[in-house]
């Protein structure tokens, strides 16, 4: 063997460690990240199309995605919404909730992360409906927002009806798990309003287990606390479903603790 050569171990371990960091790193340099989910449904219609074609750019938050912001830039807030307070609402599903929220609060930014197309679609009609301003929307994984969110710069956040995976193996694919929650914590300022809404049970426990892990603390006194909606609340299609199908909405507040 000369003297530039490795052992075969050595040449074994090199290859899996290379193997090991391709995986974890796409291309652009993003890490790797499993999405679970769909990103398109059934066929959109033709003025579905066209909000995409003509509104969605303009509402970018910014450059998001890694191929764009590679050196993951923190998003400018300011320059965005004019200096408002900010808040997102991650999984926005057809965006009910977000317009009535950005219509009732003119005062406030809102950014809505969905990657189902469908409902970006649906949402970005209900924008134009409203006429809201004051809205921005990433069409994709929320977790590549929370990355260039400035840390401490969001006073609210919403995680409203998200997929539930039911199946115990794939608990880990839901939002509350560490993977979603720290990004979350870090781009909240202290004492910023994280509300959930499920009508999954299992979903409630593991969200309580879960988001004061994560620096948050539940704010409950009593059994009204969790049974009974918010003030500004809006009943959303996905909570509409549940109440036909018998299942009881749970509506979880909690507070970025520091």
């Amino acid at each position: 063997m000369s003297g530039d050569q490795k052992p075969r171990d050595d040449q074994s371990k090199d290859a899996q460690t290379a193997a090991t960091n391709a995986a974890e790193k796409h291309a652009s340099g993003a890490p790797w990240r499993n999405f679970y989910g769909r990103f398109k449904g059934k066929t959109l219609k033709d003025s579905q199309k066209r909000y995409l074609d003509e509104d969605l750019a303009s509402l970018s938050p910014g450059a998001v995605g890694w191929d764009e912001n590679p050196d993951r830039v923190p998003l400018d807030l300011d320059a965005l919404f004019g200096g408002k307070e900010v808040w997102l609402e991650v999984g926005f599903g057809g965006g009910e909730h977000l317009v009535h929220q950005a219509v009732s609060n003119p005062g406030v930014g809102i950014i809505g992360a969905e990657p189902f197309i469908n409902g970006v679609a649906m949402l970005l009609g209900k924008i134009r409906s409203a006429g809201a301003d004051n809205i921005a929307v990433h069409p994709g994984d929320a977790r590549d927002l929370m990355d260039v969110l400035p840390e401490a710069s969001v006073s609210r956040a919403f995680l409203l009806y998200p997929d539930p995976w039911p199946k115990a193996r794939h608990h880990r694919r839901r939002f509350v798990t560490q993977e979603h929650l720290e990004p979350l914590a870090r781009c909240l300022k202290p004492g910023a309003i994280f509300r959930v809404a499920t009508d999954i049970p299992d979903y409630v426990r593991q969200t309580l287990e879960e988001v004061p892990k994560a620096g948050f603390e539940w704010l409950a006194e009593g059994p009204a606390d969790w049974r009974q909606p918010w003030g500004d609340w809006i009943s959303t299609r996905y909570e509409q479903k549940a109440l036909r199908e018998g299942r009881t909405p749970h509506y979880l507040t909690f507070r970025r603790l520091g």
